[in-house]
Formats: C-alpha cells, sequence, structure tokens
C-alpha cells in the first residue's frame, strides 16, 4: 500500500456492538468515542452497529480510518482485525496477531512468565471432569472472554461444584467457548491504562479496584455504582513504578500497540501478580483507562483524537502527533 492520502478533516468510522458477549458494553463504549471525537471537531464521525461484518461490508463503509470499539474474542481477539488488516485502511489498536495472544488468557500468563512477571498458576479446565485441576482456592474464568464474563470465586467444594455446573450449563448455549481455572490470589485488584502518546506505549496510571460484592464482575463492572475507584492508590515504595514498568513489558512483548489495560492482584507479601491484558478497554462512565487518561489530564476528546492520529500517522510511515 503506498502513501496514505486522506482529506484535511477525515472520517472516522467508530465500529460498535459485534457478535461477542460484551456487545451492549461495546455500544455504549462506541457512543463515547464517537461524541467525543465530534466534539474535538478535527473529524468526521460515522457510527455504524454492527454485527460480524463481512469484508465487503466493511468496505462499504465510507471513511478514512477506523476506530473499532469492539470487545470479545471477534471483536478484539483478532477476527475483525484479520478483515481491518484486508480492508487496509488505517484503525486503531493492535494488530491480529497480538489481538489474539492477548486475548488468550493462557498465553498472555505464558507471555508474563517468559518475561519473568510473576502471574498465578493455571490450567484448561476439562469439563469431564468433576475434581478441579488446582488446589483450592480458584478463579474458573473463560480463556476467551473480556469484561469478567463469566467469572466464578471457588474457595470451597461447593463453589467449586456451583461454577462447574455453570460451565456445563453455559456450553449448551457456547459449545465453543474455552475454560480456564487460576490460582486465586487474595489482594488488592489494580490496573494500568496504557497508551501510545507519541513514543510508544508509556503508563497513564495505576487505579484500585474496590468491588462491594468482593467480585469484580461484569455486573461490578458495568452496573453497579458501589465499586470504588483509587486512582494512584498507597503501595509500599517502588511498587507501582515496577508494575507500570512490567506492564509496559508485557505489552510490547505481545506486540500491542496504541493502547492497553493490564490487570495486576496484589498480595499481602507484596507481589504483583499479572492477570491479563486488554486491547480494546472500554470508554464508558465506568471504564478505566479513561479515568487514568484523566488523571493526566488528558480529556476524552483528546484521548480519543490522539488514538486515531496513532494510527493515521503510522499507515502514513510517520510518528503523527
Amino acid at each position: 500500500m503506498g502513501a496514505l492520502i486522506v482529506s484535511s478533516r477525515p472520517t472516522v468510522i467508530v465500529l460498535g456492538g459485534g457478535s461477542d458477549a460484551e456487545r451492549e458494553v461495546s455500544i455504549e463504549s462506541s457512543a463515547s468515542v464517537a461524541q467525543a471525537l465530534r466534539e474535538s471537531e478535527r473529524f468526521g464521525v460515522r457510527c455504524e452497529i454492527i454485527e460480524q461484518p463481512t469484508l465487503t461490508s466493511l468496505r462499504e463503509m465510507r471513511g478514512d480510518v477506523v476506530f473499532p470499539v469492539l470487545h470479545g474474542p471477534f471483536g478484539e481477539g483478532g477476527g475483525m482485525q484479520d478483515l481491518l488488516e484486508l480492508d487496509g485502511r488505517p484503525y486503531v489498536g493492535s494488530g491480529p496477531g497480538a489481538a489474539r495472544l492477548a486475548m488468550d488468557k493462557l498465553a498472555g500468563k505464558l507471555g508474563a512468565a517468559a518475561i519473568g512477571v510473576p502471574t498465578p498458576s493455571g490450567a484448561c479446565l476439562n469439563l469431564d471432569d468433576d475434581a478441579c485441576p488446582i488446589p483450592l482456592p480458584c478463579v474458573v474464568k473463560p480463556v476467551h472472554e473480556g469484561s469478567s464474563v463469566g467469572l466464578s470465586l471457588c474457595r470451597s467444594a461447593q463453589d467449586w461444584d456451583a461454577a462447574i455446573n455453570a460451565v456445563r450449563a453455559d456450553r449448551a448455549q457456547h459449545p465453543a467457548r474455552a475454560w480456564m481455572v487460576e490460582r486465586l490470589i487474595d489482594g488488592r485488584e489494580l490496573t494500568v491504562g496504557l497508551l501510545d502518546l507519541g513514543s510508544g506505549l508509556e503508563s497513564v496510571g495505576v487505579i484500585e479496584i474496590e468491588a462491594a460484592s468482593g467480585a469484580y464482575d461484569y455486573e461490578a463492572k458495568y452496573q453497579r455504582d458501589d465499586t470504588r475507584y483509587t486512582p494512584d492508590p498507597e503501595l509500599p515504595e517502588g511498587v507501582s513504578e515496577r508494575m507500570q514498568a512490567q506492564a509496559v513489558e508485557i505489552a510490547e512483548a505481545m506486540g500491542v500497540r496504541h493502547l492497553a489495560r493490564v490487570d495486576f492482584m496484589f498480595d499481602g507479601d507484596g507481589v504483583a501478580w499479572f492477570l491479563e491484558i486488554n486491547t480494546m478497554p472500554g470508554f464508558t462512565a465506568h471504564s478505566l483507562l479513561p479515568k487514568a487518561a484523566a488523571r493526566r489530564g488528558i480529556a476524552m476528546s483528546d484521548l480519543c483524537t490522539g488514538l486515531v492520529h496513532r494510527a493515521l500517522g503510522e499507515r502514513a510511515g510517520v510518528r503523527s502527533e
């Protein structure tokens, strides 16, 4: 593909919806992104609510750059990115390979361990087995979903029985969904927001999450108003800096670009354990990357505008400010 040529006021196609479990979150996030871009007055904006598009339907959408505010295995996990590569226009977010790696929680754990970042032990869940493959307590969750879809905390045999029965019931509706178990780390839940501000990914801060229910699940993320978020929480000396550096290391090792959110658990022994990385974090009123950016003085309109400039600049072969 030759040099990118766009008008002085490019049109951004904001994609929302998708065919994955987080469709409603995606619709809300895409509306926020579209509104932020309109407020900047730097772009034309078209917001498209989609299911699972074909290459033909994608090419029929008129615009210069794509902002796919999509979550889940297809929208965020490589399938949509494959289409975007074939489409040829610049787009916000990671490429197909990085998207697939990051969406696979077990692959993410292997990647973190390979560069020396602590991560809880885990294993694939075989639904034909009744016994938990690792000692309790543990977490049961899908391998390829975001937003804590299907998350269960198992501290007792009764919790395990309830979780495995829920997963078996889910199999009737989602037969291809893979599940995993992970050692449960008790401690403080922390997340690091990453943004490319013009010279590669860097941390925009740490946020502590305290869910009133005890589990930061889908409901706590998007449906409740009693979850507490504390930017720049007090941590022992050096922990915040080390965790932010590790978040960047993990993202770079996977080839992630433009933006990400990296989740950790901080235990009572002073260890920050990597859990997972999200390559297209939410942009809702509850979402953590916009909160972290705002703490750095980056307004929502500037956040979204900057991401579009990153995409345009990379495809043109230059760093765009």
